[in-house]
């Protein structure tokens, strides 16, 4: 057991470290970039990370209009994942007066993010289940954390928003398949999450914001991650209680991202990459549809 937890944090290490480096370097990054084109632009192949990081940096930096206008252009987002509405929504709803955030799943710990103009002037907690790479970004670096959302270690109303991306799906689910491996956390427990909402009202100041996202559309459970359904957002809704509330649907739909609605949603399919053959013809890297929502304690 030692020798597999060691070798999770070496291949944790070494894909931490290719991921700064290119970041850092632009030559180097845009190497990888050319051959992900030149190989016919495939989600996850050789180069997709490190594109989809620098268009996402691009639009944050350059483009959260169409995010506050809630109309994307034609092309949006064609072969890339989630990621590439998640951020951009986050950042067009940041207020300014946010300063103390916790991001709950280590979702925004990429140099790319975190050296965004958006949060050089904000503290940022990072809490997630198990290693992952620490950043120094001076003079804002992060502050780290091991814990299970579930039972957090802040002190009541510390944050003025949380920020939790892609995250709360995995909650309860078996964690030893990619992020941990600590066994008390093979679960397959479909309401977990409920413990996790739970904490980010206890730890969020009165008035301050979670942002939260995660993949909608017919519910199914991956073992690893589960797809919320209609009637899970609903419950987690109930039990945050927000004082206001704002929700937003995406959809991935004839090789683009679009603002969607839930009606349109329901049906929507995740892709695992890591347990299914790609055999689609559409390009979708994972999830066909997110649910994003801004609730206000």
């Amino acid at each position: 057991m030692a020798l597999k937890a060691y070798g999770c944090v070496i291949k944790r290490r070494l894909k931490s470290w290719f991921k700064e480096n290119t970041a850092k370097y632009s030559f180097l990054a845009n190497i990888f970039i050319f051959l992900y084109k030149i190989f016919g632009r495939r989600p996850w192949s050789l180069g997709y990370n490190v594109y989809k990081f620098k268009k996402i940096k691009n639009v944050v930096e350059f483009h959260l209009g169409y995010f506050r206008q809630q109309e994307l252009p034609r092309g949006y987002g064609y072969a890339l994942d989630e990621r590439m509405v998640e951020y951009p929504w986050v950042f067009s709803r940041l207020k300014e007066r946010e300063k103390i955030i916790l991001d709950a799943g280590a979702t925004l710990n990429h140099w790319e993010i975190l050296n965004l103009k958006y949060l050089r002037d904000r503290k940022v907690y990072i809490s997630t289940i198990s290693y992952e790479q620490f950043y120094v970004i001076s003079p804002h670096t992060p502050s780290y954390i091991f814990e299970d959302l579930r039972n957090s270690n802040f002190r009541d109303e510390f944050f003025d928003a949380i920020v939790c991306i892609s995250t709360l799906e995995h909650i309860g689910m078996d964690n030893t398949f990619l992020y941990t491996s600590d066994e008390t956390k093979k679960e397959n427990s479909k309401y977990a999450y409920l413990d996790a909402i739970k904490e980010f009202k206890r730890v969020l100041k009165r008035d301050g914001t979670l942002y939260l996202t995660v993949p909608f559309g017919e519910y199914k459970n991956h073992r690893w991650f589960q797809v919320f359904d209609r009637e899970m957002v609903q419950k987690l809704i109930d039990w945050f209680l927000p004082s206001k509330s704002s929700i937003d649907y995406f959809k991935y739909e004839n090789n683009q991202w679009q603002f969607s609605a839930q009606e349109q949603c329901k049906n929507g399919y995740v892709f695992d990459a890591y347990k299914e053959r790609r055999n689609r013809n559409d390009f979708l890297a994972s999830s066909q549809s997110v649910v994003c929502l801004e609730l206000t304690k």
